[in-house]
């Protein structure tokens, strides 16, 4: 079990140089004890490239994304980056994937996201097979993976573990099939075991695969701030609140919106959240939106989860 840090890709295009930055903050969150950090997939700056920099600077981290959206993506490219992220952090990166956002892939991409359980599993399939054998013949309904080359790139071992960021029933059941674990983001301790953890699980032992690696992400900080907190929360998260996968599993975490699942307060009220989490199935706990409030409150709620993770390792 081990504890973590998503760092937002907006906090790091604040500053004068995102790589620069991502690789001091990397620093800290070692520093403060943490295991792994992960980055996020916008627009700007690229996940895996971040996660290759920090994880080649920091060899105390595990490093990974959280998530990279497979669409107008092809497998091969992806494999490429992730295991050169994977040779160059001799074997501490772990490729998080998720469908994306209907609207960004139509609206942003000019592409149709038409079939997306089905480009999934093929994508899945393709992916998997280059990052095993370093090879692939690949011919599927929505994409094609056939190099004439081989694949492999030397150094890239053990074979990159891929993460999905799975929540629907059909998702997480190709997931527990063909994908190494999954990466929820805003669901409760509840819903985790339930409506996560039970049904990929139950889809990788179907498969003959091992028991998913589950590595949640909670939004949340230690602050005695906390109307500041709670309104920061609301503005950022109130994006996911009209995506009907977030929508679902936010009503059945027993929520009406997404900010209600941020963790917000005290020092104890966070690690008794942690060990909720934990509690209810989930391997890896990683904390996103820590930069809700003030710098300070940041550092110190990285603290605390550092030394919950010491205390949990002793």
């Amino acid at each position: 079990m081990t504890i973590g840090i998503a760092l937002s890709p907006f906090a790091l295009d604040a500053t004068d140089n995102a790589v620069d930055a991502a690789v001091t903050l990397g620093e800290e969150v070692a520093a403060a004890g943490l295991s792994s950090l992960w980055f996020g997939q916008t627009f700007t700056s690229d996940a895996i490239a971040l996660a290759t920099v920090v994880g080649r600077a920091v060899p105390e981290l595990e490093v990974g994304t959280s998530a990279v959206p497979i669409t107008a993506r092809h497998p091969l490219l992806i494999a490429g980056q992730a295991q050169t992220a994977q040779a160059a952090t001799h074997g501490r990166f772990t490729l998080g994937l998720g469908l994306g956002a209907k609207s960004f892939a139509e609206s942003a991409f000019g592409g149709s996201f038409d079939r997306p359980i089905t480009r999934l599993r093929e994508f899945l399939t393709a992916l998997r097979t280059v990052l095993h054998t370093g090879a692939v013949d690949f011919h599927g309904e929505t994409l094609t993976a056939a190099p004439p080359l081989p694949a492999a790139v030397a150094g890239a071992r053990p074979p990159v573990p891929v993460l999905v960021a799975a929540m629907g029933p059909q998702v997480l059941r190709a997931t527990g099939e063909l994908a190494d674990g999954t990466l929820p983001f805003l669901v409760g301790p509840k819903a985790l075991a339930q409506h996560i953890v039970a049904p990929i699980t139950a889809a990788a032992e179907r498969a003959g695969r091992p028991s998913p690696r589950i590595t949640v992400l909670v939004p949340g900080v230690v602050t005695a701030d906390v109307d500041a907190a709670r309104a920061a929360a609301t503005a950022q998260t109130a994006f996911y609140d009209d995506i009907p996968s977030y929508v679902r599993i936010i009503e059945l975490s027993g929520e009406s919106r997404a900010a209600d699942l941020v963790v917000i307060g005290a020092e104890e009220t966070i690690v008794a959240r942690v060990e909720e989490y934990f509690a209810a199935g989930a391997t890896d706990v990683v904390f996103s939106q820590t930069d809700l409030t003030t710098p300070e409150d940041q550092r110190r709620t990285w603290q605390v989860l550092g030394e919950l993770r010491r205390s949990r390792a002793n």
